[in-house]
């Protein structure tokens, strides 16, 4: 097979979350520490869960036609406006000599279209199989984000969506930025959309043990402290625009950073939890910065994973300490403000380490008060810190023991 090993560049970055619906918005709020959890109507009686993380001042109809709005799920909606958020910034619509056979998208969701499937099954049990909408199959599948970002634009190229619980965002970034350094494709549109905060999802989860039932929003995200108790389901989309360096350089975009290492593993343990040493975490790390070709101790910065549950933060903290033995970085969690995003929080949070490259500012972990004594690293409790960084790693971790980890550099 072709190796080629071509540098990859990020020239463009959509968001939408719970702490801001633009990149400007959503890092001035995640540097400035401020929370996008609240209390949510969450259509569960007496439901142990009542807060959430959502999207706020946001109405799709503002973004799309609200005829197509009608035939999608929401999170399909949410990584459209994502994608074009993100292509938009890139400036690669501009670009006379675009060749579209060479431009791909690799976009995915952890879930996929639950409120989609609920609808319809409530549709199908009250007025019969005649009345279950024509657009229920295409309208709630994973892949179908990338498959309308390349219908409108008419990018031809890699056609893909990973599906792997909350790594997705990151493997779609790191497979996307693959298929470019091998030649497969010039540019490619690589994210992550969710939208799981319904009654069937938020049910499945609160089954599982796996989310707070903190009844204060403002405090219920904290991840390595001792009160911790589960993670807080949020929604949203993150989509960067991954460019061949010579091809950038070529028509003169503004590079935000290079994509220089990419890992990933599995904890080969369990459905669910990870093992407590944190060895698939540690492998993931590990075979990232083989693939950047640079030590630990040239890392600045960790978005850790940090989802705020008792198991997965002592996990992650010995991870760390298994890869970092001499020096190590700076490590915060910004699921503390923006909950936890599931299949777009690798993306989300891949744009976080790359605005902190861009401004020298690691974000703060929020609500980190009373520090678990078995997570005894410096977590950037409550506030930001200015520091140069020129190195930032991205760990994203998901059910079924799947691990993922990106790291950017400064350009």
């Amino acid at each position: 097979m072709k190796q080629l090993h071509r540098r990859v560049v990020v020239t463009g970055l959509g968001i939408l979350s719970p702490i801001g619906n633009t990149v400007r918005e959503a890092w001035s709020s995640c540097t400035e520490g401020l929370s996008g959890i609240t209390h949510v109507d969450v259509g569960i009686p007496n439901s142990p869960v009542t807060i959430g993380a959502q999207l706020k001042n946001f109405n799709t109809s503002d973004y799309l036609d609200p005829k197509e709005v009608r035939r999608i799920d929401p999170f399909i909606q949410y990584g459209l406006i994502a994608a074009n958020q993100s292509i938009l910034d890139s400036g690669i619509l501009d670009y006379e000599s675009l060749n579209k056979e060479k431009v791909g998208i690799n976009f995915g969701a952890g879930i996929g279209g639950i409120q989609t499937i609920e609808n319809n099954k409530m549709i199908l049990e009250s007025k019969g199989h005649k009345k279950v909408s024509p657009f229920f199959v295409p309208g709630s599948i994973v892949n179908m984000i990338s498959g309308l970002v390349s219908i409108k634009h008419g990018f031809m190229g890699p056609n893909t969506s990973v599906v792997t619980a909350c790594s997705t965002g990151n493997h779609c970034i790191g497979t996307a930025a693959r298929s470019i350094a091998c030649g497969e494709a010039d540019v490619m549109i690589a994210g992550g959309a969710e939208m799981a905060s319904t009654p069937l999802s938020i049910s499945g989860f609160i089954s599982a043990r796996a989310l707070s039932t903190n009844p204060n929003p403002e405090s219920a995200c904290r991840p390595w402290d001792k009160d911790r108790d589960g993670f807080i389901l949020a929604d949203g989309a993150g989509s960067l625009v991954l460019e061949d360096y010579e091809h950038a350089k070529q028509r003169n975009a503004h590079i935000y950073a290079e994509i220089i290492g990419f890992g990933m593993s599995s904890d080969a343990y369990h459905m669910t939890a990870p093992p407590e040493d944190g060895r698939g975490a540690a492998l993931s790390m590990k075979n990232a910065l083989i693939d950047a070709e640079i030590n630990a101790d040239q890392v600045d910065y960790i978005n850790a994973h940090g989802t705020s549950t008792p198991l997965g933060d002592l996990a992650e903290t010995r991870a760390l300490k298994t890869i970092f033995t001499n020096t190590m970085p700076s490590i915060s969690s910004t699921k503390s403000m923006t909950g936890h995003t599931l299949g777009a929080a690798g993306a989300i949070e891949s744009i976080f380490c790359i605005k902190s490259l861009n401004d020298n500012v690691v974000p703060p972990t929020i609500n980190l008060i009373n520090q678990d004594s078995e997570c005894d690293l410096d977590y950037t409790a409550l506030r930001s810190v200015e520091k140069k960084v020129t190195v930032a790693m991205n760990n994203s971790f998901g059910f079924g023991g799947t691990n993922s980890t990106l790291v950017f550099k400064k350009i």
